[in-house]
């Protein structure tokens, strides 16, 4: 895992001038690889890289890299899994050069000066951002991994096109964009963050996943009016596709599994084989382990494919409600780890709050960032590599918001609009205090707030709203539903949630959830959250349920197979079953988080008062205050429970003022 920067240079650059730059951006990134710093100067191009050494720690695995054959220069963050696999296949066709090391940047050359770049990654099991420089045609290459893992920016400083694993590289050039995207602002206030390709920077992007960029390095002068997307040009730049998800599950459609013993045994297979390749490391290699479906199947398997104990950890907090750390231990137990548990106390979170705005460069506003760091703190004392549980909600079906989405659309569906939109203004005119004081009565969740009271109002409000299932869907996933702050700033969304739906989809409102969420939450969102917070001390993650082979698998289940009596990922549990007893699995669903809510109204509140107030609020003159206050006010009283909503402005105000 390292960190990635460059620059092609704009009218006017010296060399000396390019050194300069290059070499302030890639110091931003030493968190990302504290093992070694270098850069490579030609032709008007820079390119400088980080590295952390896990595959061939030796020099000759060292970055940036030129080919064999001198044609190619390579600045890569990553790892291709299959890199060995690759170099047989090289030698069998007569392409292997004389191997200087083991390192799987050189078979990436070697692979790319033989089958081409496009061809080379459709080769590859792995996560990967990319800038490849073809001397030979003087084209720059920038590639992003299929669904995401690795991060990889690009845009304008002035003239110069810039690019790098975080934003924080880019910001180190003299010339690059400060201001606020505003458009992009309204886009983090709905979903918590940025969707690709905007960053909260005019004139700098994501490269979405899937992708390849590529550009003469005679480019334009100024950023285009919108963000570009795969299948558009601005002179002489252009992204392409190599790898599509959509095409991905339309093909699976095409093979479904037509019974459980296959699809089963074909899971387990495919899985444990791309876990086995993701435990290729020159250093020490653990998990994370929460507990959770994801994560413990994960760790048996590789339990399974180790003669030693596998080193597993989680975080738990001391709120009983929001701990999962005793069920982790538990299953940790049971498969026989060297387990390490880390409770996250009020104070830790006080001192990592600070940090975010600098771990994530953007706004960002998942508040289980704070315990995937300090999970992620506690790996790395002891391990460089840790596997995750991450993408198996997205891929096989976890969420809640799937069933009770559904179970939402197809009892409101039927009616028409209007009718719809009156039902939902009738719910919304009562108070949320009496629909709580109903749910008492109703004796919901007895002994504890209800919370009928919210949950009647988000529908009401969504019923007044949505008028297809995708509506519904971007509903679910938006806490600033009243469109409030949104209003005021108004949006132009060019995210890939707009793009088409496949044809196989049209009468699954689940499985267009889902995609939707591979789509956007899972890159923008999850593997954002992992990769800042782990490479933020220096920790390489792999996500194995996002092996290609295991993402064909999933696009091949019916619906009957991801989920079944009313539970997600029920292929994924049988497999688990096989190592761990029903008990220690089978329990409502929690996600990662600490009780962000109740510190809001005690220790983190002056904090979080300081960044609300009314006149810190005006001072930004981006977001309405109204909405802002009344909902603190609410949240404050315990009237309401508001900690997403107001997660996403503190986050927004706390880069704000890191970055004045």
């Amino acid at each position: 895992m390292c960190g990635l920067a460059g620059i092609i240079a704009g009218s006017g650059q010296t060399e000396g001038m390019l050194r300069s730059q290059i070499s302030q951006m890639i110091k931003a990134l030493h968190h990302r690889g504290p093992d070694r710093e270098a850069v490579w100067i030609g032709e008007g191009v820079a390119l400088g890289h980080q590295r952390l050494s896990i595959i061939d720690l030796s020099d000759a695995g060292a970055q940036p890299m030129v080919s064999a054959c001198g044609r190619y220069v390579i600045a890569y963050n990553g790892e291709i899994y299959n890199h060995l696999a690759l170099r047989d296949m090289l030698a069998a066709e007569g392409a292997a050069p004389s191997w200087c090391g083991h390192s799987d940047t050189e078979t990436l050359l070697a692979g790319i000066a033989h089958w081409g770049l496009d061809e080379t990654l459709c080769k590859t099991r792995g996560m990967f951002a990319i800038a490849l420089l073809d001397r030979q045609r003087g084209r720059l290459s920038l590639a992003r991994d299929r669904m995401g893992e690795k991060p990889l920016y690009w845009g304008w400083a002035g003239k110069a096109l810039v690019f790098g694993s975080e934003l924080k590289a880019i910001r180190r050039h003299s010339e690059a964009p400060s201001e606020t995207d505003r458009e992009a602002l309204a886009l983090f206030l709905q979903f918590a963050y940025v969707p690709a390709p905007r960053t909260i920077h005019p004139g700098l992007f994501k490269l979405e996943p899937g992708t390849i960029l590529e550009t003469t390095l005679s480019f334009p002068a100024a950023p285009p009016d919108k963000a570009l997307r795969p299948g558009q040009r601005y002179g002489e730049l252009f992204i392409r596709q190599y790898w599509s998800i959509e095409e991905t599950l339309t093909k699976g459609d095409q093979q479904r599994f037509s019974g459980d013993a296959e699809a089963i045994t074909e899971i387990e297979r495919t899985l444990s084989d791309a876990v086995e390749r993701q435990m290729l490391a020159d250093v020490p290699l653990g998990a994370f382990l929460s507990g959770g479906v994801d994560s413990s199947l994960i760790v048996a398997l590789m339990q399974t494919h180790s003669m030693r104990p596998i080193r597993t950890f989680t975080v738990g907090v001391e709120n009983a409600d929001y701990n999962e750390a005793p069920h982790a231990a538990l299953v940790a137990r049971h498969l026989g780890t060297d387990h390490t548990e880390v409770t996250v106390t009020e104070a830790e979170v006080q001192q990592v709050i600070p940090m975010l705005p600098t771990l994530y460069d953007e706004p960002f506003a998942d508040s289980s960032q704070i315990p995937t760091f300090l999970v992620s703190k506690a790996a790395r004392a002891q391990v460089t590599v840790a596997l995750s549980g991450d993408a198996g909600d997205e891929l096989f079906c976890g969420y809640d918001r799937y069933f009770w989405g559904e179970r939402i659309w197809n009892r409101i569906s039927w009616m028409p609009y209007p009718a719809r939109a009156a039902l939902g203004a009738s719910l919304g005119a009562v108070s949320v205090g009496a629909w709580d004081r109903t749910g008492a009565l109703l004796n919901l969740r007895a002994g504890r707030n209800s919370g009928l009271g919210d949950k009647v109002h988000r529908l009401a409000s969504r019923m007044r709203r949505v008028r297809t299932s995708d509506d519904l869907y971007r509903s679910l996933v938006t806490d600033w539903l009243d469109g409030a702050l949104v209003s005021a700033i108004g949006v132009r969304s060019d995210a890939r949630l707009n793009d088409p739906m496949p044809s196989h989809l049209s009468e699954d409102p689940v499985g267009r959830m889902m995609l939707q969420d591979m789509r956007s939450y899972l890159p923008d969102g999850i593997l954002c959250k992992v990769d800042r917070a782990a490479m933020g001390v220096s920790l390489e993650t792999r996500v194995p349920f996002l092996d290609p082979d295991v993402i064909d698998i999933a696009a091949r289940l019916p619906a009957s197979m991801r989920a079944r009596d009313g539970r997600g990922k029920w292929a994924l549990r049988q497999i688990l079953y096989k190592h761990v007893p029903r008990e220690l699995i089978d329990r409502p669903k929690s996600g990662f988080g600490i009780p962000i809510g109740l510190w809001l109204r005690g220790p983190m509140r002056d904090w979080a008062e300081a960044l609300l107030a009314p006149e810190a609020l005006a001072r930004t003159g981006l977001m309405a205050s109204g909405p802002i206050r009344n909902a603190w006010a609410e949240h404050l009283s315990g009237r309401r429970d508001w900690t997403h909503k107001l997660w996403i402005v503190l986050m927004f105000r706390a880069w704000e003022e890191h970055n004045r």
